[in-house]
C-alpha cells in the first residue's frame, strides 16, 4: 500500500507484485512494481513504475484495500515479462482461485488485440492443449457414453482407496477424465499411475481420457468404450 500511495492518486499495484496480492504466483521480483499513467515523471525508490497510456476500468481492481490490476490484466502484463512456465503457473492459480477460468480469460484477450502480453497468452491457451476443468470434463463425457451404449455409471465412488469419475459395476469398468488444471506434476502422474495399477490389481478395467480426446475427438473415445463394453459383456460369467 505504500509503494501505491507513494505513486499518485492513480497508481495500481502490477506484473509480479500485483500477481503475488492475487496469490497467483510466488514472487521473486526485488522491486514492487507499479502502474502509473505515462503523464507521471516521479522517481521512488525500489519501486519499479510501468507508465501505461491508459487502463480501462475493467483493469482495475482493489484487494485487502490496496488498488491493483484486476486478474486478466495481471496475466496479460505477466506474460510479457515472465517465462512461459512462470506463466503457466499463474493461469492455472488464477483458474484454481476462481479469479478468471480460461473461457473468459479468452473471451477478454478479444477486446485486447494488440498489447503486450497477449498474443503469448493467446498460444498458451490454445483451445487443443490447455487442459479443461473436471467438471466441465464430466459434461462433455457422458453424452459420449450414451452414445456408446452404455447405462449411466456410478460418478465419484471411492474405488481401491481412490475416488474415480465414472464406475460400471455390472462391467468391472473404470473411466477417468484426465482433467487436471492446466499442467501435470510428476507427483500427480505418479498418483494416476498407482490409482490405474490399484483397479487392474482389483480385477477392473481402467480407462484414461485426456481432455483433448473427449473434448475433439468424440468418436475415438466412443468408440473405444463401445469396443471394451462388448468385450467385457462377453467375458462375464
Amino acid at each position: 500500500m505504500a509503494a501505491v500511495l507513494a505513486c499518485g492518486p492513480e497508481a495500481l499495484l502490477s506484473h509480479r507484485s500485483a500477481a503475488e496480492l492475487w496469490g497467483i504466483r510466488v514472487r521473486h521480483a526485488t522491486q514492487i512494481e507499479v502502474s502509473v499513467p505515462v503523464h507521471v515523471t516521479r522517481s521512488v525508490p525500489a519501486i519499479r513504475l510501468h507508465r501505461r497510456r491508459s487502463l480501462r476500468s475493467s483493469d482495475r481492481s482493489l484487494r485487502r484495500g490496496i488498488p491493483l490490476t484486476s486478474p486478466i490484466r495481471t496475466l496479460v502484463d505477466l506474460a510479457a515479462c515472465v517465462p512461459q512456465a512462470q506463466l503457466e503457473v499463474a493461469v492455472n492459480e488464477a483458474d484454481k482461485r476462481n479469479l478468471v477460468d480460461p473461457e473468459q480469460l479468452r473471451s477478454a484477450l478479444e477486446t485486447m488485440k494488440g498489447q503486450r502480453g497477449v498474443a503469448c497468452l493467446r498460444r498458451l491457451l490454445d483451445r487443443r492443449t490447455f487442459r479443461l476443468t473436471d467438471s466441465e470434463l464430466e459434461r462433455r463425457f457422458l453424452p459420449i457414453a450414451r452414445a456408446a451404449g452404455l447405462p449411466v455409471p456410478d460418478t465419484r465412488r471411492k474405488l481401491n482407496g481412490f475416488r474415480v469419475d465414472f464406475f460400471w459395476p455390472d462391467l468391472g469398468l473404470v473411466v477417468e477424465t484426465d482433467g487436471l488444471r492446466y499442467h501435470r506434476t510428476p507427483a500427480q502422474q505418479t498418483r494416476d499411475r498407482l490409482r490405474d495399477q490399484a483397479h487392474a490389481a482389483a480385477g477392473l478395467t481402467a480407462l484414461r481420457f485426456t481432455h483433448a480426446q473427449v473434448r475433439f475427438e468424440r468418436s475415438h473415445v466412443r468408440d473405444t468404450l463401445r469396443a471394451v463394453a462388448i468385450r467385457l459383456r462377453r467375458a462375464a460369467p
